[in-house]
């Protein structure tokens, strides 16, 4: 099958933050296709998830998974079409996901968790980079095993309108918790509120964020979901509840540059006077139970409680400035990059 194949590799590895600008570190290649082997085939991918979690992959010190090699196709989910088939599970015209990585066409099998498998019947296929992917299912982890929100607790999500931060805010309503988001800028903290369902949604960027904490949560929180870190975990380090629970999701703040931030949370200490639990995670803990959050997921979503939006970047060269973005507030939900149409 002689048909170009663009690649974005690692060219180097970055320093600071990405400029979504240029590519940096990145370098488009144009390659052939490759020839699949026995018991793999040919994707042509048309979707790509782009993660926070992709930044931490291109610095050489350690992370939940090995980095990103230098002259490697950067590591990406996606989800595509069979074009090439010598699995008879994966006929011609299967969609499929998987992680194929930013690049046109991907090769490989459907062995082991990160091989590339068949969309279930009935679901559409961007989904299972969503939520059905990485971003749902820890999302549902983080909320359900490590917060375990009660009814009536008061819970706070950070990044309550990006991709996880606004899936785990809406288990937390499904859980028939009180909810309030953190977001940057008004357009996300009314859809936070408006259309998630959320009960207030606090703007990082303009309001006091101590303020409308003791304001709208005067009992404390019983709950913080934290996908950012830095000031705005010590801003509900000081308003925990007793026997509050800290879900360790990410840290946007600190850009993912693989260096230490200036600074810890200052005031820590709030844990131990507040009876507190400070607890990170990560999905795959959980693959065994994957179908269970699927099913929670899917009932959920059937029912109106999860609702969900997309940003979408029009063709694989705009891949690397979706990636910076997320760092700058660019994204309202899940980015995608929309390969082909």
């Amino acid at each position: 099958m002689s048909v170009r194949n663009r690649q974005w590799v690692l060219a180097r590895r970055p320093r600071g933050d990405l400029d979504p600008s240029r590519p940096d570190c990145f370098e488009l290649r144009v390659a052939q296709a490759p020839e699949p082997g026995p018991d793999q085939v040919l994707v042509r991918v048309d979707w790509l998830s782009i993660d926070p979690t992709q930044r931490g992959w291109l610095n050489a010190g350690p992370n939940y998974r090995a980095p990103v090699g230098l002259g490697e196709v950067m590591r990406g989910g996606g989800v595509g079409e069979v074009v090439v088939s010598n699995v008879p599970a994966l006929p011609i015209g299967t969609h499929v996901y998987g992680e194929l990585g930013w690049q046109d066409y991907a090769v490989g099998g459907p062995d082991g968790l990160y091989g590339i498998h068949p969309v279930p019947p009935g679901v559409e296929p961007r989904s299972m980079l969503g939520l059905y992917g990485a971003t749902g299912l820890t999302a549902y982890f983080g909320m359900t095993d490590v917060g375990r929100p009660a009814p009536g607790e008061t819970v706070v999500v950070s990044a309550a309108a990006g991709a996880t931060g606004a899936i785990a805010a809406q288990i937390a309503k499904a859980r028939g918790a009180r909810v309030i988001g953190i977001a940057g800028g008004g357009r996300k903290c009314r859809w936070a509120v408006e259309t998630a369902g959320l009960d207030a949604c606090i703007d990082h960027t303009r309001d006091d964020v101590p303020a409308e904490l003791a304001q709208l949560a005067p009992d404390g929180v019983d709950v913080y979901f934290d996908n950012v870190g830095g000031d705005l975990l010590e801003a509900v380090l000081d308003r925990l509840a007793l026997h509050a629970r800290i879900v360790v999701c990410g840290g946007v703040a600190s850009g993912y540059r693989g260096e230490s931030p200036a600074t810890g949370p200052r005031n820590y200490l709030q844990l131990g006077l507040r009876r507190a639990r400070m607890e990170g995670f990560v999905f795959l803990d959980h693959v065994e139970r994957f179908p269970e959050a699927f099913g929670a997921l899917a009932t959920w979503s059937a029912k109106g409680d999860i609702v969900l939006e997309e940003s979408v970047a029009e063709g694989l060269a705009q891949a690397p400035a979706a990636l910076a973005g997320l760092f700058l507030g660019h994204n309202l939900g899940k980015q995608l990059v929309r390969v082909r149409g």
